[in-house]
């Protein structure tokens, strides 16, 4: 079923969550959950899990809960999980290296085809078994390799100008590692993950909850 209703960021964050934990039920026999189940191993509140199924009509039935297949096959189908997501990496330092060679071992639908860094080669050359270009050729690599999606992991100074030449291209999606925050058009969706700000946020928490307590 078609969600009509604008979902919130937050709710589409979580849906991957909710995919997970269900293919772990489906793992364990279970054939039916609830959402208070749901809410114990994810530890979300129940109210939460049901206003997020809400956005996409009658999940569930009263009285039974949800059907644990019937759930794997919407959020698979919901996700495009039956479906390739060709990524690019750009910025190939640290940050980069460690995703390359995490390519998203556990999931078999998306993957890093194609990366791209200044101090690459021309001719190109190899990462954890990812070719890697310099930036010069960044348009016609991305054509070539059918990128739909780019991560970006470059210093703050050139994250614009690199994002510029991505939405031209047109990239569908960005991951922003960069504390940059990127000017694209509404047709670009952009995720931006500061581990910096999670983990001062993460401090904050830490350190009140124990005042508190």
């Amino acid at each position: 079923m078609k969600q009509e209703a604008k979902i919130p960021q937050a709710t589409t964050k979580r849906l991957p969550l909710y995919y997970r934990f269900l293919q772990n039920f489906a793992a364990e026999g279970q054939e039916r959950v609830s959402s208070q189940q749901l809410s114990e191993a994810m530890k979300i509140d129940s109210a939460t899990i049901r206003r997020d199924f809400s956005y996409f009509g009658a999940l569930g039935k009263k009285g039974y809960g949800y059907d644990v297949q019937y759930l794997i096959e919407f959020f698979r189908e919901t996700l495009s999980q039956n479906e390739v997501t060709n990524v690019a990496l750009i910025g190939v330092g640290n940050l980069g290296n460690a995703l390359l060679k995490y390519n998203f071992s556990k999931t078999q639908n998306t993957r890093i085809l194609v990366a791209f860094d200044s101090k690459a080669p021309l001719e190109g050359t190899y990462v954890s078994d990812i070719p890697v270009f310099p930036p010069e050729l960044l348009e016609e690599k991305i054509a070539e390799y059918g990128v739909e999606l780019a991560i970006l992991t470059v210093s703050s100074r050139s994250a614009q100008a690199i994002t510029d030449r991505l939405v031209q291209i047109p990239i569908k999606g960005i991951m922003n590692f960069t504390p940059e925050r990127l000017d694209v058009p509404k047709s670009t969706h952009v995720m931006n993950i500061d581990l910096s700000l999670e983990l001062q946020a993460l401090i904050y928490l830490a350190r009140n909850n124990q005042a508190d307590s």
